[in-house]
């Protein structure tokens, strides 16, 4: 097997894309970072305070103080209002996602949960309201030059800063709220998602054998849900530590439950439950971390639906086969299947599992195809798509390619009983209906 162009997953990586499928961690993250500059600017204006003091400029002081009282109005307006803001905006927000869910798939939601544009829209807009809360802590009633303490000038500044930020924030998050309401944004971040981690995997042909006899099993302990991803450095790390190979059983986007095994162990005992405790993550539903067939399973479920009786928008999953034959495209020289993972020396110690090039084109295409006998827009696009990919394909993978134009033609003859209606439906081409 060849790894090379594989990157080395970080030890953090798994956590930083869990922490990106949450919506609290920016907010939390942003509010230690506003009261860290709270507290900054809060000295700031104290040491201009003492300097002024010291020189006895009590005028350019008094003036400073009469500034930061005509702020002081502006700070608790916004402080008053923003919160306000900030329900009437996500409010809005929500039906959009809901509508575009409903619309598409529920799956869009995470674009919108991982979208960091969405994140930092309500990290600014609640700095800001902490911020002006703490700025209206540190007004003095105190008028006199000389026994005056603090003079909130840079925070009173600071929040001016921070309101107008959250304006051009609001209107850049608008932009992209509204782009999600669109097929096309939509199915492009799917297949750019598809994209990066198609370039974080390794691949290369391979399988379990030449392991040697297995010698043990581990079984999942946690709460039953979708294997979402692994930890490969720390499962390498733990294998190497044993010297052993340890052997995923299910793939990425199995289901699995309590009790069911999850790593075979080859060529010695059994590493301890710690160094294999978080080496794998169970979650609630399938993400594209490390699921390379997840990409096409959402384009999958977007066109079935737009096929549907209640909906019937070909165009829609004519873009959807646009994205899946793009990715396929770009699969079809790759190695696929079977993923080694090495340690530094390289010696192979975990053995993965993966989906085959079969299984990747029955996805894409198996479930569509089973709908696109009465839309003669999905079917010409579809033959036109998978003429292009035998094009591409060499010839070991031309038979999975084969058998669905096959069958597709045959959908289509049974269902169209004219011949001029058949001849137009099975012609070819890109754009469905040019």
């Amino acid at each position: 097997m060849s790894d090379r162009g594989y990157r080395r997953p970080r030890p953090l990586s798994p956590l930083r894309e869990h922490l990106r499928d949450t919506f609290w961690s920016a907010p939390t993250m942003g509010f230690v970072c506003v009261f860290v500059l709270w507290l900054a600017a809060s000295a700031v204006d104290e040491e201009i305070v003492a300097v002024l003091q010291r020189e006895e400029a009590y005028d350019e002081l008094g003036s400073l103080i009469a500034f930061v009282q005509d702020a002081k109005t502006i700070v608790t307006t916004i402080s008053s209002a923003m919160m306000t803001f900030i329900g009437v905006v996500f409010s809005i927000s929500l039906v959009a996602v809901q509508m575009a869910s409903g619309q598409l798939t529920p799956r869009v939601v995470r674009i919108f949960v991982r979208s960091r544009i969405s994140k930092l829209t309500l990290t600014v807009f609640l700095a800001t309201f902490l911020f002006s809360l703490l700025v209206l802590t540190s007004y003095e009633s105190e008028a006199d030059p000389r026994r005056v303490v603090s003079v909130p000038l840079l925070q009173s500044m600071l929040t001016l800063v921070l309101v107008g930020l959250s304006l051009l924030l609001f209107v850049v998050y608008v932009s992209a709220t509204l782009r999600l309401l669109q097929v096309g944004p939509v199915v492009d971040k799917i297949a750019r998602d598809s994209f990066r981690v198609l370039g974080r995997m390794p691949r290369g042909p391979g399988g379990p054998e030449g392991l040697g006899p297995e010698t043990g099993r581990v079984v999942h302990e946690g709460r039953a849900g979708v294997l979402r991803d692994v930890n490969t450095a720390r499962l390498v790390r733990a294998a190497r530590r044993q010297d052993v190979v340890l052997r995923l059983i299910p793939r990425i986007g199995d289901f699995v439950v309590p009790g069911t095994p999850v790593l075979a162990v080859h060529g010695g005992a059994v590493p301890p439950r710690s160094r294999l405790r978080y080496g794998v993550s169970v979650g609630v539903e399938r993400t594209l971390h490390q699921d390379l067939a997840f990409g096409l399973r959402q384009l999958s479920d977007i066109a079935l639906r737009a096929l549907s009786t209640s909906v019937n928008d070909p165009t829609t999953a004519v873009q959807c086969l646009d994205r899946s034959i793009q990715f396929l495209a770009a699969l079809v020289h790759l190695p696929l299947g079977t993923v080694h993972h090495r340690d530094r020396s390289g010696r192979v110690r975990l053995v993965q599992e993966g989906p085959g090039w079969e299984d990747l084109v029955d996805l894409a295409f198996e479930e569509i195809r089973w709908c696109v006998a009465g839309s003669p827009q999905v079917s010409r696009r579809l033959l036109a798509g998978l003429d292009d990919l035998l094009l591409l394909a060499p010839e070991e993978r031309k038979q999975p390619l084969v058998r669905h134009r096959a069958l597709l033609v045959q959908a289509v003859e049974r269902a169209v009983p004219v011949a001029a209606d058949r001849e137009f439906a099975l012609l070819p081409d890109r754009q469905g209906i040019g």
